[in-house]
C-alpha cells in the first residue's frame, strides 16, 4: 500500500503523551508491554482484530494510551493501524503531530480510500488515521454500513485496529464502536473517576457486542512520585 508522507517534522511525536517511544525502558512503558501481553493472553480461543479504547468521562488518557499501545503492539512486528474515532473532539493529530486535512470521514464518505486517507508514524508498522473534518453526525456515521466496511478492509491490511473513540457516558458514540470491534478496554483515572461512573461506563461496555478485556488505571501514584498504568481483568 503506498502511505502518503509529509515533511520530517510531522514525525516528532508528543513528548508528554508518547512514553513508548521517547521512554522505552521505562516503568511506564513496561506496563503498556504487560497491558499488551494481557490482551494477547485473553484472546487465546479468539483472535483479536480490533479493540475500542475509551473512558467513563473526558480527560482521564484514553487517547494517551490508545497511542501507547498502537506503539507497542507495532514494536512487536504488528502491522497496526490507530484510528481517531473520536469524531467530537479528535486528538491523535496532536499527539503524532499529523495533519487532519482527510482522515476516518473522508473515508466513510467515500471521499478518499483508506490507502489514501491513512499516514505512517514515526514507529514501524504504525499508521494512523486521523479524524477528518468533524461531521454534523458522528453517531450516525459510526453505525453506517460504511463502518462496518471500513473494518472489514482495514482487516484486510492490517494485523489490528485500535479506536480511540469518545468517552461513554455522555454520547453514544462508543457504545455504537463497541458493537464493531472484537474487544474493548476502558481507562479509568485515579482521583478523578468516580465508582458510580466506571460501573456505569463497564455495564455500557457490556451491553455492546465487543468484550471487555479489561480495565487501565490511569495517574496511579506511588511512593517515588512517578506514575505508573494498570491493567486489570473484568
Amino acid at each position: 500500500m503506498v502511505r502518503k508522507q509529509y515533511g520530517k517534522k510531522q514525525f516528532k511525536a508528543n513528548n508528554r503523551n508518547l512514553i513508548t517511544i521517547n521512554q522505552p525502558k521505562s516503568p511506564i512503558s513496561e506496563q503498556f508491554r504487560t497491558v499488551r501481553t494481557n490482551i494477547q493472553f485473553s484472546s487465546v480461543d479468539s483472535y483479536i482484530r480490533s479493540i475500542l479504547v475509551t473512558s467513563a468521562g473526558p480527560g482521564e488518557g484514553k487517547s494517551t494510551t490508545a497511542a501507547n499501545l498502537a506503539v507497542v503492539f507495532a514494536q512487536q512486528g504488528k502491522k497496526v493501524l490507530l484510528v481517531d474515532a473520536d469524531l467530537r473532539k479528535p486528538t491523535v493529530q496532536y499527539t503524532f503531530r499529523l495533519e487532519n486535512y482527510q482522515g476516518l470521514t473522508s473515508v466513510l464518505m467515500k471521499q478518499v480510500s483508506l490507502d489514501e486517507a491513512a499516514q505512517v508514524s514515526e514507529v514501524e508498522n504504525l499508521h494512523v488515521l486521523t479524524s477528518g473534518p468533524i461531521p454534523p453526525n458522528p453517531a450516525e456515521l459510526l453505525s453506517s454500513k460504511a463502518m462496518e466496511e471500513f473494518i472489514l478492509e482495514a482487516y484486510e491490511h492490517y494485523d489490528l485496529v485500535l479506536f480511540d473513540s469518545p468517552p461513554l457516558l455522555a454520547l453514544a458514540d462508543a457504545q455504537i464502536l463497541g458493537n464493531h470491534t472484537n474487544g474493548s478496554i476502558l481507562v479509568v483515572a485515579s482521583g478523578k473517576t468516580d465508582r458510580e461512573g466506571a460501573i456505569k461506563a463497564k455495564e455500557a461496555l457490556n451491553s455492546s457486542k465487543s468484550k471487555l478485556l479489561g480495565v487501565i488505571l490511569n495517574g496511579k501514584k506511588v511512593k517515588d512520585h512517578s506514575y505508573y498504568y494498570y491493567y486489570g481483568g473484568k
